[in-house]
């Protein structure tokens, strides 16, 4: 009974959270676009509702109303799957996060984490292939070549934090950084962390997943009405679930504080005022930046980590 109960409870929690996360989504775009439009001198969405604050849902509501048609030769099973794989592995990241209700209280979390962190390269992969066209085809290669480069630095960025604290539980995280932030102990992993998060991310200035000028659009050329609504929800909804783990990592983590939310909150615009400052980089130099600088840089800190454990 009492198994049962704790499961109908994780049911439940699942459930809000994930309604939770959809609605924070709408706005996130909301944000984006008011911040975006204030950067570049404009107005930003402010026609539906007050303030705008109703555009999030009309789009919502467009897009899932308009015509989904399927193209000539392409995979339709994988075509059709790929948005939302990509969403459902979004939302189950969410739920391996430390909450206040315990909802996968793993001792591996961390771990369990990485693995399915690590599974999000395939939709961008298949997505791109089982379109049928060229141009979907080189962003979803493009995509491959800079989520995998970015992915094993970030990976050792963590394991550096993980050998720090001696176990893989986003708990213990938190509670070691009740006295002391990583932040203060690991500044420079902190700014490597954050840039790595943002190529992982597929965010200016690295988003070459999506690139108008060469590639029409990027992966999701011929994605349309809801496939593509999907594809957007997840994107958006990694970005929340990323600036939330940096915040765990290395701004406190601390669930029961209001300034951790402000802080969250920081973050989450920081990745917007990045967009609306920088231009895209060449392809050449994000590979020479992953493999040429961050990598040894992981590398030597984690060396690091391990000597001064040991010692």
């Amino acid at each position: 009974m009492w198994y049962f109960v704790m499961f109908l409870n994780f049911i439940i929690n699942s459930l809000i959270m994930m309604v939770m996360i959809l609605i924070s989504v709408a706005f996130l775009t909301l944000l984006e676009r008011k911040v975006l439009g204030y950067i570049q001198i404009r107005k930003g969405p402010n026609k539906v509702g007050i303030f705008g604050i109703f555009q999030p849902f009309s789009d919502a509501i467009k897009l899932f109303s308009k015509e989904m048609s399927l193209i000539f030769k392409s995979n339709y099973m994988f075509y059709m799957l790929m948005p939302m794989m990509s969403m459902m592995l979004m939302l189950f990241l969410w739920n391996l996060l430390p909450y206040c209700s315990y909802l996968m209280n793993l001792s591996l979390n961390i771990l369990m984490f990485l693995c399915i962190l690590s599974l999000g390269v395939y939709s961008l992969m298949i997505s791109g292939w089982s379109s049928n066209s060229i141009y979907s085809l080189l962003g979803g290669l493009r995509s491959i070549a800079q989520t995998i480069s970015y992915e094993v630095s970030m990976i050792l960025i963590m394991f550096s934090l993980i050998i720090l604290m001696e176990s893989m539980n986003f708990y213990n995280l938190i509670y070691i950084q009740f006295s002391l932030w990583m932040l203060f102990m690991n500044f420079f992993l902190m700014l490597t962390f954050f840039v790595s998060l943002l190529a992982e991310l597929n965010r200016t200035p690295f988003d070459f997943s999506e690139g108008e000028s060469e590639l029409v659009s990027g992966f999701n050329t011929e994605y349309m009405s809801g496939s593509f609504a999907l594809i957007f929800i997840a994107e958006y909804g990694m970005i929340m679930l990323m600036m939330m783990m940096f915040s765990i990592f290395f701004l406190g983590g601390n669930f029961w504080s209001f300034y951790f939310y402000l802080i969250y909150m920081f973050m989450l615009f920081f990745v917007i005022w990045v967009r609306g400052t920088y231009p895209r980089f060449r392809y050449d130099n994000l590979m020479y930046l992953t493999w040429m600088s961050f990598l040894p840089f992981s590398l030597n800190y984690l060396i690091y980590m391990l000597s001064m454990k040991m010692f």
